[in-house]
């Protein structure tokens, strides 16, 4: 092989291997924050970030974020089908890591000066969630390390949460409660590795 074929596969492998590596695919262990982080580097400074920015533990918005979209950067609601054939829509616009609405991911670009963010890149979600915990708190006075009461706010919006909307949907109640305690695992599993963990990888 030519000496500049063989220089050009080897930049094609190369940066094959990059684009693996930069690639959007969830966690390979989504129950463990510790892992999730050890594995995904970029994660934990983006997570670091949104609590330097916002006051929220990460384990807040990593807790919302599983339960949102199971950490896929593309999830969305199921399309629904007219008859079982004709397809007519989503439920939402929701989208993303945080499965945040156009109109309210519109109010966050606009009120955190982050006008280039992206709902499919982790970054930004996560920042996102900070931001609406943040503003939870300020409209609710619901505590930022409420993963609980936080979701629901997050679900039914400060007015729905203010109203107790979410005390007619047992369903929901259940979800949050199981977000609440998804919060907590990954709040003790943080504060086992915290101290070892960096941002610092081999890439990043």
């Amino acid at each position: 092989m030519p000496r500049t074929s063989r220089q050009l596969t080897l930049c094609s492998l190369i940066a094959a291997s990059l684009l693996a590596g930069c690639s959007s695919s969830p966690p390979r262990k989504p129950d463990n924050l510790c892992a999730i982080f050890e594995e995904k580097t970029d994660w934990y400074a983006a997570a670091l970030d949104m609590n330097k920015r916002w006051g929220t533990p990460v384990h807040v918005p990593m807790a919302i974020m599983y339960q949102e979209s199971g950490f896929r950067h593309d999830a969305r609601p199921p399309m629904r089908w007219f008859l079982g054939l004709v397809p007519y829509g989503r439920a939402s616009s929701a989208y993303g890591y945080s499965q945040a609405k156009t109109s309210t991911w519109s109010d966050y670009q606009r009120e955190s000066n982050n006008g280039w963010s992206s709902r499919d890149d982790f970054a930004d979600a996560i920042d996102f969630v900070g931001w609406y915990t943040h503003k939870t708190q300020s409209q609710t006075g619901v505590s930022k390390w409420d993963a609980r009461n936080q979701y629901l706010a997050y679900h039914e919006g400060w007015g729905g949460y203010r109203s107790g909307s979410y005390n007619r949907k047992a369903w929901l109640i259940g979800v949050a409660n199981k977000v609440d305690q998804r919060s907590k695992r990954y709040a003790s599993q943080y504060n086992q590795c915290k101290d070892n963990l960096s941002t610092s990888g081999w890439f990043w």
